[in-house]
């Protein structure tokens, strides 16, 4: 368990540029708050304690503005950016390395009991205000798009976006992944980037990363013949010795 809030804390730094410090995240990210004080009510859940765990939640949700149910299962390093206005159901199944902005609602569309909210794979990306309604499932590394309602499967590597979600882009061509490297590299990442875009200053800034990527590459062959020359001056210079 402690491996896991060590873990919690640390992707905040990942995902949040405005991180500077442990101790800022440990106070002032209502986000961890939330996870933190979920890994202790879902211990109680599962130990039968559930007015106390459900209490304990409760209090959660009162100092943080998430609500996360006890039941929920959720997996390593999810981060809540902001966090105002998340809910999370009962039966809502979250996977490693997610990420939820505020106002995402995990909800359900039934008063059944049994599986109603959605499954979330792998390194999913949640915009706010974001509606995921259903026993549905979010695919690995899926995008949806800030206030789009979605209510069908979403296959994994896909952006969905729109009132109802609708796919904009599912194909994960080796440029975009270069682009997202590049972006990585500066200190840049536009989550809610989205692949191919038709818009003029989305194209713009892939045109910088491209070129970027091209110079990089660039200088690392220039450094690669550099060191080759130093190498055969080197060698020249001793066999004149």
């Amino acid at each position: 368990m402690f491996e896991r809030i060590k873990e919690d804390l640390s992707c905040v730094f990942d995902r949040d540029p405005a991180a500077r410090h442990t101790l800022e995240v440990i106070t002032c990210y209502p986000g961890v708050h939330a996870v933190l004080m979920y890994r202790l009510s879902n211990t109680l859940w599962r130990v039968g304690l559930r007015w106390l765990a459900r209490f304990v939640s409760h209090a959660g949700r009162f100092l943080t503005g998430i609500e996360i149910h006890p039941g929920a299962s959720i997996g390593r390093r999810l981060f809540i950016d902001h966090g105002m206005g998340v809910v999370i159901g009962e039966t809502a199944e979250i996977g490693d390395d997610c990420t939820l902005y505020h106002g995402v609602t995990l909800g359900g569309t039934s008063w059944e009991k049994g599986k109603r909210h959605p499954t979330l794979g792998n390194g999913v990306v949640i915009g706010a205000g974001a509606k995921v309604l259903g026993p549905l499932i979010v695919g690995d590394n899926a995008r949806i798009g800030s206030n789009a309602v979605v209510v069908r499967d979403v296959a994994p590597e896909t952006t969905i976006v729109g009132v109802p979600g609708r796919v904009v882009q599912a194909a994960v061509t080796d440029k975009f992944r270069q682009r997202e490297e590049t972006a990585r590299k500066l200190g840049f990442e536009a989550y809610g980037q989205v692949r191919d875009m038709s818009d003029p200053v989305t194209q713009a800034l892939d045109s910088l990363l491209d070129h970027s990527h091209d110079v990089e590459s660039e200088i690392a062959e220039l450094k690669r013949q550099l060191t080759a020359l130093q190498a055969n001056s080197a060698t020249s210079k001793s066999d004149i010795d």
